[in-house]
């Protein structure tokens, strides 16, 4: 398999398209309508819990700007919402380029969108180990599964994504889109996606860590087995 190496990319990236889920909502009243401002004609796609704060932020908007990932991949969630991103649309629109003619086919074939901007946090795992109490299988639920997909691939993209991680970051990126006339330079895409695998690296280092630290009989004892 030969490498596919890229040489032609955008210096910036008008954002049209943009992938939200997150777990820490915090900062998103300001920054879904700064994004909506900056950005005429943008769509927002999301997912449960995410969907409907943006939707109550956006009101009346919302029709026009707001797209459940279910209906635009096609597949509904699994139960528990265990999976609702995992999707090869979704992940065509993340890792796509933009000259690339094969890329583009493909986004024409499957009549998907490139998507330019993943704004994503991940499951409360270091909070909720840090509870008093907790057991092995509060901890797994707590393994987000999508949400570092979504932002690995977004920041292996930086060529053509930004990937927010951190909700500190939504005002600089506001009023960068906002000076731009709604698009977002390379540079900044490639300080987000430092960020973004630091975050992601510094995740999975916790999840390693709680259960290296977990003895096998708390492990065993948690589960009825049949």
């Amino acid at each position: 398999m030969s490498l596919n190496i890229v040489k032609d990319i955008d210096s910036r990236v008008a954002v049209r398209h943009v992938l939200m889920s997150v777990s820490d909502k915090s900062g998103l009243d300001d920054f879904v309508p700064a994004l909506v401002r900056a950005c005429p004609g943008v769509k927002i796609y999301s997912t449960g819990g995410t969907y409907a704060k943006v939707k109550d932020i956006l009101g009346a908007a919302a029709d026009e700007t707001l797209v459940a990932v279910s209906d635009y991949t096609g597949q509904p969630e699994m139960q528990g919402g265990l999976v609702k991103t995992l999707d090869f649309k979704i992940y065509l629109g993340l890792l796509s380029e933009t000259y690339n003619d094969a890329h583009q086919a493909d986004l024409r074939r499957l009549s998907a969108q490139p998507i330019d901007m993943v704004v994503v946090n991940l499951y409360p795992f270091r909070q909720t180990v840090a509870q008093p109490g907790v057991t092995p299988e509060m901890a797994r639920t707590n393994i987000d599964i999508g949400g570092p997909c979504m932002v690995r691939a977004s920041a292996k993209n930086y060529l053509r994504v930004a990937s927010v991680t951190d909700p500190l970051d939504y005002g600089g990126i506001a009023d960068e889109l906002a000076a731009h006339g709604g698009t977002i330079g390379f540079d900044t895409r490639f300080r987000l996606m430092k960020k973004a695998f630091a975050h992601t690296a510094a995740y999975d280092a916790a999840i390693a860590d709680f259960f290296t630290k977990t003895p096998w009989a708390d492990v065993n004892g948690t589960y009825t087995k049949h």
